[in-house]
């Protein structure tokens, strides 16, 4: 008789603490999870036929700009190096996804690897989600430095992680953690939301722009 193997996030025991803070800070910052996203990582030659290929099959381009990214039907491709890309999709499409992109990069030189229980993903948005995210990082997060359509592997206190600047309802992030660091960053995030969580502080502070 098969065995069921049921599926566990990291991150599955923060929901409740992710929406006391999301309530807490008046919606100043918003934490969740985005669970088990596909995440397939391509390398190829940028100006070979192989990258064309990929175009046609996900309907979107692998950027070739340094640190950004491009979305569209639903995907998002990061990139990640001068012949390396993360296609991210929606959860439960990676076999699929996958198959889409083995299948167009066929015969030519091309490596496609599903990756998607390497990491973890947090969504950090709100008004705040910059500053928070600035106590833990060197990068300049301003929008005209890092907005929409910017991505970049870094480090969030101490923890590698791939930020990507999301562009739907306001300002948030994605952060692509290692998932053995999950828990880790999740509970630091927490720690660092709680300037935002003080009493009071929804009253005062949570309807600052940037």
């Amino acid at each position: 008789m098969a065995e069921h193997i049921a599926r566990h996030s990291p991150l599955g025991g923060f929901a409740a603490r992710f929406a006391a803070a999301t309530r807490g800070s008046g919606g100043a910052v918003r934490l969740a999870e985005l669970p088990y996203p596909a995440q397939i990582n391509v390398r190829l030659d940028p100006k070979g036929p192989a990258a064309d290929a990929v175009r046609l099959a996900l309907g979107i381009a692998l950027p070739v700009e340094p640190n950004t990214a491009v979305r569209g039907g639903g995907l998002a491709a990061l990139w990640l190096g001068p012949d390396e890309w993360l296609v991210v999709g929606p959860a439960g499409t990676a076999g699929d996804l996958e198959s889409r992109l083995r299948g167009a990069v066929g015969a030519y030189h091309a490596a496609v690897t599903d990756v998607s229980a390497q990491r973890s993903t947090l969504l950090v948005s709100g008004p705040r989600s910059r500053d928070l995210l600035s106590h833990g990082i060197a990068l300049d997060l301003h929008p005209r430095s890092f907005g929409a359509g910017r991505c970049a592997q870094t480090m969030l206190a101490r923890a590698q992680v791939i930020l990507t600047a999301r562009d739907e309802r306001g300002p948030g992030f994605w952060v692509l953690v290692r998932s053995s660091f999950a828990g880790y960053l999740a509970q630091w995030l927490l720690d660092a939301s709680s300037e935002y969580t003080a009493p009071g502080y929804a009253a005062q502070g949570c309807s600052a722009s940037q």
